[in-house]
């Protein structure tokens, strides 16, 4: 009996162990179910925002700083400009601006078209958009994809110019009916979506340990919106705007003059303006750094090859400025550095080598050490050998028309030179020292310098004292450069 009722409790325990392993199972699965459901976006504008953070290594290993490259690439159209776009929109939308079935009309140089062009398709408005010819091919190619009409206007002319991207976009407004103008520059909707989006993202990401925000400042809405933000967490940090020659926000941040000598046409896309937008703030900003197109540029190219990031001008003229300015960091300091777009959009741009050479910023490849030798590499160095008379050795510099000859000793080190004029002017004194050993008259050692050195290394290291150096080529094998050698690469 008592067996009987103890296989009985066993077996009520099993079940009871189903039942509970079941519901927790069933548990799971409707928690699975639930969470896939909302694993989807009902459409691509809620992909907006929430962009990764990371750590830059190569480029920056110099610095004391710890710095890190909100990259947001990751927006569906491929720049932080979605945010502001989106914003803008909803907005307008909110308060009648824009009403159904309207059409969008904007000045833009790219980015900021794209982020309205997509809101456009997923809403149903029409899209206009001017920009100058400055920018590249690719952005307003990419406009298009998304069935907008783009109107391309000059560069080098006034805001108030007719042909100006600006005064093209305001006239088209009076005359397209049920149309709205966005204006990305004074319409502060573009800063607040900073405030609300950007700004906590970066202050969550960096645990409230950020110190610096570096920007580049077009229309500052991105700088300002997220500055006033962290500036509201903790009044210490820094908002330093990235400027570039021929725009006026320097300037007048640090002299209140607005100075039309200033303004002339530049290659950096994104950054600067020749007038001041409402959204720039320049009580929110504490510095300016003026980057140059060159150092812009070439930083550009330099993010993806050192750091694996592809973005675009502004990313690069940015980080330029973190450079230039290291000396205001210091080794507790988290700067975080905005990388506005992908580097897509500038493939025929600073990532095209003939683009690059045209405008002097890419310099064909320099002399170097290694060519100076080309026109003698196939042919093995004369030397002469510590033991060997000095007779001997006049022959050898006959022999081969040369006037210098490294001297090696026994083992193949190389431990002295001669020189013809040198030798000349002691045999003249001695007739004698002919008979002498290479060693007792032998000048210093020809120094070695770096295949990879440039052609001006080459020549500070070839003095009156020192008339030749040495250098290795890839197979380790050694040759000579000389005056002669330097010559003929010049001529």
């Amino acid at each position: 009996m008592l067996n009987g009722l103890f296989f009985h409790s066993i077996y009520i325990k099993k079940i009871c162990f189903y039942i509970k392993t079941l519901s927790i199972n069933c548990f799971v699965l409707k928690y699975s179910i639930v969470k896939f459901a909302t694993m989807w976006k009902n459409n691509v504008l809620e992909t907006i925002g929430n962009t990764p953070m990371v750590k830059l290594n190569n480029i920056v290993k110099d610095l004391p700083c710890t710095v890190l490259a909100k990259i947001e690439t990751t927006n569906p159209g491929n720049s932080i400009k979605d945010r502001m776009a989106l914003k803008m929109i909803e907005d307008a939308e909110r308060d009648g601006r824009l009403k159904p079935g309207g059409t969008i009309i904007e000045g833009t140089s790219g980015n900021t078209g794209m982020g309205l062009a997509i809101a456009a398709v997923i809403k149903g408005y029409k899209c206009i958009f001017t920009t100058t010819d400055k920018q590249s091919k690719e952005k307003v190619d990419a406009l298009k994809a998304f069935g907008a009409e783009v109107i391309v206007c000059p560069t080098d002319v006034e805001p108030e110019d007719p042909r100006s991207y600006y005064s093209v976009s305001s006239r088209l407004i009076n005359e397209v009916p049920n149309s709205w103008k966005p204006n990305q520059y004074d319409n502060l909707s573009n800063s607040l979506a900073h405030y609300e989006q950007t700004g906590p993202e970066i202050w969550e990401q960096t645990e409230g340990k950020i110190t610096h925000l570096v920007v580049g400042v077009g229309t500052g809405g991105t700088l300002c919106g997220t500055a006033k933000f962290l500036k509201e967490k903790n009044s210490n940090i820094k908002a330093l705007g990235i400027d570039t020659y021929g725009s006026v926000f320097k300037k007048y941040k640090e002299t209140g003059i607005f100075d039309k000598n200033e303004i002339y046409p530049y290659i950096t896309e994104g950054i600067g303006e020749d007038f001041l937008p409402a959204n720039v703030n320049f009580e929110l900003i504490d510095h300016f750094e003026k980057v140059t197109d060159k150092d812009a540029a070439m930083m550009t190219r330099r993010i993806p090859r050192e750091e694996g990031i592809f973005v675009g001008n502004s990313a690069g003229s940015a980080l330029a400025g973190i450079i230039q300015m290291k000396d205001m960091f210091k080794k507790e300091d988290v700067v975080v550095v905005i990388f506005h777009d992908h580097g897509t959009r500038y493939l025929g741009k600073m990532f095209n080598d003939d683009w690059m050479r045209d405008r002097g910023f890419l310099l064909t490849e320099q002399t170097r050490a290694i060519n100076l030798i080309e026109g003698h590499k196939h042919q093995k160095l004369v030397t002469a050998k510590t033991t060997d008379s000095v007779g001997a050795a006049v022959q050898l510099m006959k022999k081969y028309f040369i006037s210098q000859l490294p001297v090696t000793n026994e083992t193949g080190e190389f431990v002295g030179s001669l020189n013809d004029t040198a030798l000349f002017s002691m045999l003249m004194e001695n007739h004698e020292l002919k008979q002498k050993q290479v060693s007792e008259v032998m000048s210093p050692a020809f120094p070695f310098v770096d295949a990879k050195a440039s052609m001006e290394e080459v020549s500070r290291s070839i003095t009156k004292d020192n008339a030749a150096v040495l250098v290795k080529d890839l197979m380790n094998q050694v040759h000579i450069i000389t005056k002669q050698d330097l010559i003929e690469a010049i001529s």
